[in-house]
C-alpha cells in the first residue's frame, strides 16, 4: 500500500513530496471534520502559500483540508515537512449565521444559503417543514446538528472527504472482517460527559416543568445536574430539549474496535463485521502508517443516536 501527502498552494501550485516518514488519519461520526497529521521527507525547503492538503492511500484522497500548521526543518543534512491539517467541514465550527429563527428551513437552504465553504458538498434534503433557533456565540454546525435531529432525530456526520450527511449512507459499502487476523479487539467506556439529570425552565423562568433523569448514568453512580433556560431550539416540543441534550451528553458512550494490518477503505456509516459485531454502521475509523507498515483501526458506537432510521 502507498501513502502520500500533497499540498496545495493559494497559487494553485501541488507540491507532491517525498516519502512519507509516518502519518495519522482520524475520522469519527461525532467530530465534524477529518485530522490528519505527517510528518514527510522534503524536496523543497519552502512551503510559503501552503493552503491545503491531501492524503492519498493507494489512489484514493481520503484526507483533504485547510493546513492547521506546516513545518520544514532540516536536520542531519536532510530536510522533513511536518504538517497538521482538519477537513474543510471544520469551517462549519469556525462560522456563525445570524442568531434568531429560522422558519421553514431545509438543510440545503441552512448548507447553500450561507457561505460558499470550499469544497464541502452535503446531502440532498429540501424537507423545509421544521425551524431552527439559532443561538448567539454558538457555531453553524450547532445550527446543522440541530436540524438534523429535528428531522430525522439523527447527528450529522462527515462522509468522504468533506461531504455532510444527516442520515445514514444510503449505498454503503459492506468490510467483513471475521477473517482476517486482527492486531487487536477490544472495548472502549467514555463516561466523563454523562449526566444524571437535566432540568429546564418554563417560559416564566421556573423550574420544575421540565426535568429528565438519566437512569443509564445514575445506575454508574454519576450524579451531575444541569441546569439551563427555556431551549428556544425546541419550543414546539420543550421536553425534546432535555432528550437532546442527553442524547448529546451520550455520544460514544461505548465503543467496540478492531484493528488491522492495511487499510481497506472503509468510511463512516458502512457496514462491518468482526468478532461480536455484525453488520453493524462503522462510527469511526483511525488509520496510521510508518516504517512498520499501515493499521487501521475500525470502532462501532452503542450510544442513543440512531445509526439506522426506521
Amino acid at each position: 500500500m502507498t501513502a502520500s501527502v500533497s499540498i496545495r498552494t493559494a497559487g494553485g501550485e501541488t507540491l507532491v513530496d517525498g516519502k512519507v516518514l509516518h502519518f495519522s488519519f482520524k475520522k469519527d461520526m461525532y467530530t465534524p471534520y477529518t485530522v490528519l497529521s505527517a510528518k514527510v521527507r522534503a524536496v523543497r525547503s519552502s512551503y510559503s502559500g501552503a493552503a491545503e492538503a491531501s492524503l492519498i492511500l493507494d489512489g484514493r484522497v481520503v484526507h483533504h483540508g485547510l493546513i492547521d500548521s506546516i513545518r520544514w526543518e532540516k536536520a542531519a543534512g536532510e530536510q522533513f515537512m511536518n504538517v497538521s491539517s482538519r477537513g474543510f467541514t471544520s469551517l462549519l465550527t469556525q462560522n456563525q449565521i445570524e442568531p434568531g429563527f429560522k422558519m421553514n428551513i431545509s438543510f440545503n437552504d441552512l448548507m447553500d444559503g450561507y457561505y460558499t465553504l470550499p469544497y464541502v458538498t452535503h446531502e440532498d434534503n429540501s424537507d423545509n417543514s421544521s425551524y431552527i433557533y439559532v443561538r448567539p456565540n454558538t457555531s453553524m454546525w450547532d445550527a446543522v446538528s440541530n436540524l438534523s435531529y429535528k428531522l430525522l432525530g439523527t447527528y450529522p456526520f462527515i462522509k468522504g472527504t468533506n461531504t455532510v450527511r444527516i442520515s445514514p449512507a444510503s449505498a454503503p459499502e459492506s468490510f467483513d472482517l471475521r477473517s482476517k487476523s486482527l492486531l487487536t479487539e477490544g472495548t472502549e467506556l467514555v463516561n466523563k460527559h454523562l449526566a444524571s439529570g437535566y432540568h429546564m425552565a418554563n417560559m416564566g423562568g421556573s423550574y420544575g416543568e421540565f426535568d429528565l433523569i438519566d437512569t443509564d448514568a445514575a445506575a454508574l453512580n454519576i450524579v451531575r445536574h444541569k441546569y439551563f433556560d427555556l431551549d428556544m431550539r425546541f419550543l414546539y416540543a420543550p421536553q425534546q430539549a432535555l432528550v437532546y441534550r442527553d442524547k448529546y451528553d451520550f455520544r460514544g458512550q461505548k465503543r467496540i474496535f478492531c484493528s488491522y494490518s492495511g487499510y481497506e477503505g472503509e468510511d463512516l456509516s458502512d457496514i462491518v463485521s468482526f468478532g461480536s459485531v455484525s453488520g453493524e454502521r462503522i462510527g469511526s475509523v483511525s488509520v496510521r502508517g510508518g516504517s512498520g507498515g499501515i493499521v487501521t483501526e475500525i470502532g462501532v458506537y452503542t450510544d442513543k443516536f440512531p445509526k439506522t432510521l426506521p
